[in-house]
């Protein structure tokens, strides 16, 4: 399959938006890091919303450059242009981004429950919550490049984009069932095994990651947290990544929208962590998007024999978490109902 963007000739693009995005991440970090305290909820918001306004100025900005050099190089018009135009190429490519984007941004919502149990076990303060979120950021960037560098050449297989789409639907089953994947750090073999190879502090000394106690280097338990949200990360980025991929197969479109999306919620982490929970059926909602991208790989765009239109995939994934999140409000849990008669 053609891709409009591929990485042997968009490389730069992919290292310089990568170095960008650091760049404003350290900067973030070391501003913030200058006075540790607890994020407030202006705060986190005014964050939120500075990396939303981002990532929709480089969706402007992605779509008159796919528009402007689909119509500078005519071999590649010739290709991928069969029953389009370069305006109606580019602005599907826009359309999935920004699905891509709201894909990724609902199905990591999962990971701030996961990031409470983590952060409470090892006792880590507000304070310095903010530092390990963004340090993982870091890994996360460089753990979801490697994933969907190797998405982008196996999603050019058919049949693999079949077992993805399988592999979706029995994810959404899953998540509709309630069995969805859990950590436990208290049981975990990676924390234990951690535990015999790396000596660590019996306490936290500050927000630092190292210390050093009678002259000896030593973790502090804040690394070991942070190895657990890389951890998760890469958990949840098998969900996440072929989910994207069932909407678009341009990888720089996979990679941008996915890391401004979890750039995105882990700065509003501070905010959704005390609500998200209000949206009790907001996992039945997801459950159905994984399910939707999933026939969408192995069945509708196969029996279609060709893509399900963006516009439908967008508007379809934005009803049901919609749906989810109105459903939550509008129809408290059986607990409340029963408290409240």
């Amino acid at each position: 399959m053609e891709h409009i963007f591929p990485f042997s000739t968009f490389w730069p693009f992919y290292a310089v938006f990568s170095v960008g995005v650091g760049a404003v991440l350290f900067l973030s970090l070391r501003t913030f890091s200058a006075r540790p305290h607890e994020v407030s909820i202006r705060e986190a918001t005014v964050s939120a919303l500075g990396w939303f306004c981002f990532a929709m100025l480089f969706n402007v900005f992605l779509y008159f450059f796919t528009r402007a050099y689909l119509g500078s190089d005519e071999e590649l018009a010739r290709v991928m242009l069969q029953k389009s135009t370069p305006d109606e190429l580019a602005r599907r490519t826009a359309l999935e981004f920004l699905s891509g984007y709201l894909v990724e941004k609902s199905l990591a919502v999962d990971n701030l429950f996961v990031f409470l149990v983590i952060f409470r076990f090892f006792s880590v303060p507000q304070q310095y919550q903010h530092r390990v979120l963004f340090y993982g950021l870091f890994g996360a960037i460089a753990l979801r490049a490697i994933f969907i560098g190797m998405g982008a050449v196996v999603m050019d297989i058919p049949w693999v984009i079949v077992l993805f789409g399988l592999f979706l639907i029995w994810q959404g089953i899953s998540v509709m069932r309630g069995k969805e994947p859990e950590i436990h750090p208290e049981k975990n073999r990676v924390l234990r095994l951690l535990n015999r190879f790396l000596p660590v502090s019996k306490g936290l000394d500050g927000d630092r990651f190292f210390t050093r106690e009678n002259g000896k280097r030593l973790v502090t338990p804040l690394f070991i947290t942070l190895i657990f949200i890389e951890i998760t990360d890469i958990m949840f980025a098998f969900d996440s990544v072929p989910a994207i991929f069932g909407l678009t197969k341009e990888p720089l479109v996979v990679f941008t929208s996915n890391i401004f999306a979890v750039i995105d919620l882990r700065a509003l982490y501070f905010l959704l962590a005390a609500f998200v929970s209000r949206f009790h059926y907001l996992s039945m909602g997801l459950s159905f998007v994984l399910i939707f991208i999933g026939s969408k790989m192995a069945i509708l765009d196969p029996l279609m024999g060709e893509k399900v239109p963006t516009e439908l995939s967008l508007v379809v994934v934005l009803g049901l978490i919609t749906g989810s999140i109105v459903l939550s409000l509008v129809k408290p849990p059986a607990k409340q109902e029963g408290g409240a008669a």
